[in-house]
């Protein structure tokens, strides 16, 4: 279950890999990378979530969410609840993400005032999600396939030995749908988990990723807190801050929470 290994995730940057061997790639780095996807998190996650969003003013607005997750072979399926507040109520997001990377991954986002799921297309995954620096594209794994890996050095982030690796997509395809021309992530290496990581965005603006928050529950790395800025040049445009609570992981979560007709229905 990959629902917290990059966003929650932990969408960005963290599994940008490839599964053949070309001489564009580092070896190193794909190696480094493989391990990132290989991490153990658990089979199904249940939590709550609360987004911080932050304007280049310094106004603040918070929404209240329930987010699951869950293997299903070896694919992975997500459902979030928005819970509060009003103007977002009830709204929810569902997203399959495939392991066969021939296949797009789905997603579907439900409008309460419409009464109408709506299926995200791949040109829209650039897109936020729901007015935060995260996107749709954000919300999946990264395509095992599409990028190459190069090793820019050897850190440290917050006292923890450290890789530096920078991920390039393979084709304008991968570049139009993530909206990225390139990403860097850090990666620690005593839990191969991607700690920060700069996303380099086709429309000049960047978008950089903390995890400021980690434990580790049975042998298992989770996020507790995390932020994604957006800035152009110096200038901060805006900032989402994830924080995660209530967390139960490896607990039973019935196959229906994860269909269109049940994020119809709220929670």
């Amino acid at each position: 279950m990959k629902a917290q290994k990059l966003l929650f995730l932990l969408g960005v940057g963290a599994t940008l890999l490839t599964t053949a061997p070309i001489l564009a790639d580092d070896t190193k780095a794909r190696a480094i990378m493989e391990k990132v996807d290989a991490r153990d998190d658990g089979d199904t996650l249940e939590q709550d979530m609360l987004m911080l969003l932050i304007d280049k003013n310094g106004d603040e607005r918070t929404r209240d969410l329930k987010s699951y997750a869950k293997d299903f072979g070896e694919d992975s399926h997500r459902t979030m609840f928005f819970k509060s507040p009003s103007d977002v109520k009830n709204t929810a997001f569902l997203t399959y993400d495939y392991d066969d990377s021939s296949k797009d991954d789905d997603q579907w986002l439900y409008l309460p005032a419409l009464k109408k799921v709506k299926r995200i297309p791949s040109a829209d995954k650039s897109s936020s999600f729901m007015g935060s620096d995260f996107s749709y594209f954000d919300m999946t794994d990264r395509d095992l396939e599409n990028y190459d890996f190069k090793l820019l050095k050897e850190t440290k982030v917050y006292g923890h030995d450290a890789w530096m690796i920078e991920s390039m997509p393979r084709n304008q395809k991968v570049i139009d749908e993530s909206g990225y021309e390139k990403s860097i992530a850090i990666v620690r290496k005593d839990n191969h988990m991607v700690i920060r990581a700069i996303n380099f965005m086709t429309n000049g603006k960047k978008k950089y990723l903390d995890v400021k928050k980690i434990r580790e529950e049975n042998g298992i790395w989770l996020v507790d807190e995390m932020t994604m800025t957006t800035k152009k040049g110096k200038r901060t445009l805006h900032k989402t801050v994830l924080t995660f609570s209530n967390v139960r992981l490896n607990g039973s979560i019935d196959d229906n929470v994860f269909t269109t007709r049940r994020i119809e229905k709220g929670l």
